[in-house]
């Protein structure tokens, strides 16, 4: 009691001298960076990237800015990029800027409340600054994404420029040049002017533009043509290469891709670009990559992604996705998404229709065009169905909110993913989309569509470049015209909700019901070697990664109940040394009645200890099973579409 008087005697002296003492005045924030504007901007930059050290990992830029008068003028790094929906830019791999002028070198001064923005003041009389930096790009991936090797480069122009506040980047020129190794061979949607000396310059186009068409460039390049001779829009298929001869790809391989095109223009009836390029590395060097642009495509693909073409095809949906994100996220855009300038913060309220109907005419674009067989993609849908059918997070967390991760989490690694939830607006969003569209073949007796509704959303306006913002009631009103119903409060109740289980409806109205059994698919195996895992997500509920650690942990499940996390190591199963093998047999043993839990040793850190999985139910993988009485609307869906 004494105590606790002596607490509250003190707690009240300290309120009383806080009540006497001033509190401090906080410190004036800078000045404010000039908001982008709708106006000319007075002159064309000058952009010359050096890309040939590659031992060094090091682009060298060279850049003239004109200015329009003395004064302080900012120059900004271009911080939240399309695609990435966050604040991703590499600032941290800018070094070495100087600013001159007129031969003066000029002092420059970072904005202490937004690093991403550096002042200049400019003398009276002077015309243009010059710029010199580097971008010290990722020589590990460790430090981030590597995107210079000895045999390619990834040249993303945001990471090499820097352009002044004040104007909408769509009203700065920007005249762009290049000097790649000797021989090398690029792709991208610029269009070339000169070349010479080893150095190909660019056709001016607006700063907004150039950001949006970046360059694959590599010692062993190959450039298919995927439409007919003498097409008004072509499409290309560019591809770099580790070696010579994983650019061998068979005129199968090859229709595969110009199918991918031909369902493309069946799906949506409208090109909003003058050509588009697919660039895609065939690599195990350059870091992963899959961002859309708006006549072009940044994929990472396995290095035998040709010459495995049989035993490789998980993640085929790839380039079909990025290829559907020219007419839905930069043609037809969210009204938040869009931004006058890459400094002014995004909102990610609608990447459920930007990503998530992106993700399913993903699949339905690779089914359509032979990528991905019907089979396959009926087995990834089960693994989607399945993850999100026992997903914890749910419980609390809203799909709606998910939208925010890009910005909340930055695809850092997490601890709990099927609890604290990450970007689920794309794969959840596939199955609400489904569902959409088995509801629009249902109530229309099979007369209508989603395909409908793609065409009449994203397929307006043919040869238009111009982005054509959208918002909820947009989609919702669209949808309407497609077929009456109540689409508001269906998309509010799958966004909102916080049901336990996935939204399967889609499923179940497309014929088909989720099922588990004791054999993985194969196209499950094959996603197991893909990712170097060990999957039991559905039955002790964690993945077995490198090194015979946990990669995940589901939320609830038996590992949970035994106080498993990510990243502990399993040593031995029922006194065995650790083998996948003998850990699904251990599953399997102990489905028969009577058996013990499963018995393992684990190394936490330095600590070892013993734990009891509990769990009797034996291996349990997902497919989808047909539902009798029930049309197959799901292989209709999949179903290629003739002219």
């Amino acid at each position: 009691m004494k105590k606790t008087l002596l607490a509250s005697a003190l707690l009240c002296s300290v309120a009383a001298v806080h009540a006497e003492a001033p509190l401090p005045v906080p410190a004036p924030l800078p000045p404010a960076i000039a908001a982008p504007q709708d106006r000319p901007y007075p002159g064309t930059i000058r952009l010359q990237v050096d890309a040939t050290d590659l031992e060094r990992h090091v682009f060298r830029v060279r850049e003239t800015v004109p200015v329009a008068a003395p004064g302080r003028l900012t120059l900004l790094y271009p911080k939240w990029l399309p695609g990435n929906h966050s604040p991703s830019g590499r600032i941290d791999s800018l070094a070495g800027l100087t600013v001159s002028a007129a031969g003066r070198r000029l002092e420059w001064t970072r904005d202490t409340a937004d690093v991403y923005a550096f002042h200049v003041e400019v003398p009276d009389g002077v015309a243009a600054l010059d710029l010199e930096f580097q971008f010290v790009s990722p020589t590990e991936d460790k430090q981030g994404r590597v995107v210079m090797t000895p045999a390619m480069l990834n040249l993303q122009w945001n990471a090499v420029a820097l352009y002044p506040a004040g104007w909408y980047t769509s009203r700065i020129p920007v005249e762009a040049s290049v000097r790649l190794p000797e021989g090398w061979g690029y792709g991208t949607a610029l269009e070339a002017a000169a070349s010479a000396d080893g150095t190909t310059t660019f056709k001016p186009v607006p700063f907004d533009t150039l950001v949006d068409s970046p360059m694959f460039a590599g010692r062993w390049f190959r450039q298919i043509q995927l439409d007919p001779p003498g097409a008004a829009h072509p499409v290309r298929l560019n591809l770099v290469a580790d070696r010579p001869e994983l650019l061998d790809a068979t005129p199968a391989q090859i229709e595969t891709h110009e199918r991918l095109v031909q369902q493309a223009d069946r799906l949506f009836g409208a090109r909003h670009y003058d050509h588009y390029d697919f660039l895609v590395a065939l690599s195990e060097e350059l870091s992963g990559i899959g961002l859309e642009h708006h006549r072009s495509s940044e994929n990472r693909v396995a290095p035998k992604y040709f010459s495995d073409w049989d035993k490789a095809y998980v993640g085929r949906d790839l380039l079909a996705h990025e290829y559907t994100h020219s007419w839905n996220g930069k043609f037809r855009r969210p009204a938040d998404l869009w931004t006058p300038s890459f400094n002014v913060p995004m909102q990610d309220s609608l990447l459920w229709v930007y990503e998530g109907q992106t993700q399913y005419w993903g699949y339905v674009l690779a089914a359509r065009s032979g990528l991905l067989s019907r089979e396959q993609t009926l087995d990834a849908i089960a693994m989607t169905a399945a993850y999100y059918d026992r997903l914890a997070g749910r419980q609390w967390r809203a799909l709606q909110d998910t939208t925010n991760d890009p910005i909340i989490a930055g695809r850092r690694p997490i601890p709990w993913r099927s609890w604290q939830r990450s970007e689920d607006y794309y794969s959840e969003g596939q199955l609400v989309w489904l569902e959409v569209d088995t509801l629009i073949r249902e109530k229309s007796g099979g007369r209508r569509s989603l395909d409908d509704f793609a065409r009449a959303f994203f397929g307006i306006d043919d040869g238009r470049w111009v982005p054509a913002t959208y918002r909820f009631d947009d989609v919702v009103a669209a949808l309407d015209a497609v077929q009456p119903y109540d689409w508001a409060t269906l998309l509010r109740q799958r966004l909102d909700e916080h049901a336990a289980g996935a939204p399967l409806d889609g499923l179940r109205r497309g014929g088909y019901e989720l099922v588990y059994t004791d054999t993985p698919s194969d196209y499950f195996k094959t996603a197991e070697k893909r990712r170097k895992v060990t999957d039991l997500s559905d039955s002790l509920g964690f993945t077995v990664g490198k090194e015979a650690r946990l990669g995940d942990v589901v939320w609830g499940g038996p590992a949970y109940a035994a106080g498993l996390a990510v990243g502990v190591q399993i040593v031995a199963v029922n006194g065995f040394a650790y083998e996948a093998d003998e850990l699904k047999d251990a599953v399997r043993r102990a489905a028969a009645p009577g058996a013990a839990p499963i018995e393992l040793l684990v190394r936490d850190g330095d600590r070892y200890r013993t734990v009891k999985l509990d769990y009797h139910g034996g291996l349990r993988y997902p497919h989808l099973q047909r539902l009798k009485g029930t049309p197959a609307r799901l292989d209709a869906i999949l179903a290629p579409r003739g002219k």
